[in-house]
């Protein structure tokens, strides 16, 4: 009779959630793939490409550079035209030539929004602490067919990320955003191409 309670505990043990300590494994797991901090902080600028798909079939070509400081600059291309969206770790401003508007204007509050999380060099998980989010380890989960863990990072204005680390190199292969705008909830889904990552190797 006294092994039931033995036994009990031990499968409580094993059904705890990820502790703190576990999330900053996972976190230096991350790091050490691309390269530690010092390779990281040795990067001065950064440039993405990809691909924007909306509703009914839309796309559009992204390109994104970064630099230190908090620049940033993404162009759109979009029916043979170029649209500008810029930050200058101030101010945002773009200009949308298919909206028939080729001067600079500002940026709306979504998208100023976007572009600070943009902004932000190394992503919410690189030294989040000292940043205000909070990093919660929420599960396991698949995305195409790869496992992965879960990560919850919300930051102090409210937005919250889904990381979907894959579970062999630890780097994000989907990144889930939910962002308030105008106190309306919107969604944002952002599948990564591995075979950028990691890169700062």
């Amino acid at each position: 009779m006294r092994r039931i309670p033995v036994l009990i505990a031990t499968l409580v043990l094993f059904a705890l959630p990820v502790s703190a300590q576990s999330v900053d494994d996972l976190i230096a797991h991350y790091l050490k793939t691309v390269g530690g901090m010092d390779k990281i902080q040795s990067v001065k600028t950064l440039r993405r490409t990809g691909k924007f798909i909306g509703g009914g079939g839309f796309e559009a070509a992204i390109l994104q550079e970064n630099k230190r400081g908090n620049l940033v600059r993404e162009e759109f291309a979009l029916q043979g035209m170029i649209g500008i969206n810029a930050y200058d770790g101030k101010t945002g401003w773009k200009i949308e030539p298919w909206s028939g508007k080729k001067d600079p204007e500002a940026l709306g509050e979504e998208e100023m929004k976007s572009i600070l999380e943009s902004a932000d060099f190394d992503g919410p998980l690189v030294n989040y602490r000292q940043k205000g989010n909070k990093v919660e380890f929420i599960g396991r989960d698949k995305f195409e067919g790869t496992d992965t863990f879960k990560l919850k990072v919300t930051e102090p204005n409210g937005d919250v990320y889904l990381y979907y680390l894959d579970t062999d190199y630890y780097v994000p292969i989907k990144i889930d955003t939910k962002r308030l705008v105008r106190g309306a909830e919107r969604e944002y889904e952002t599948a990564l191409n591995s075979t950028l990552l990691p890169f700062c190797l």
